[in-house]
């Protein structure tokens, strides 16, 4: 590969880079403690209506069985 060849590409990476830190420094952040404080709400506010916390009403249950297996 010809020098010329290879310092443009080496410029292009350079370019993509530049722009990719850009986006990423554009990037709003919050602190850790705030978010997980904000998680910690929603999950307590959320909880009456997480299946896996409060279980699924049997009647709702698809997977329940509606007769008992008589392999006997």
């Amino acid at each position: 590969m010809s020098s010329k060849a290879q310092s443009s590409n080496n410029l292009a990476n350079a370019r993509r880079t530049v722009q990719q830190l850009r986006i990423e420094a554009a990037i709003e952040r919050i602190k850790v403690s705030k978010a997980s404080a904000d998680l910690m709400n929603y999950c307590s506010e959320h909880a009456r209506n997480d299946p896996l916390l409060m279980g699924i009403p049997t009647s709702d249950n698809p997977f329940k069985d509606k007769k008992p297996c008589t392999i006997l």
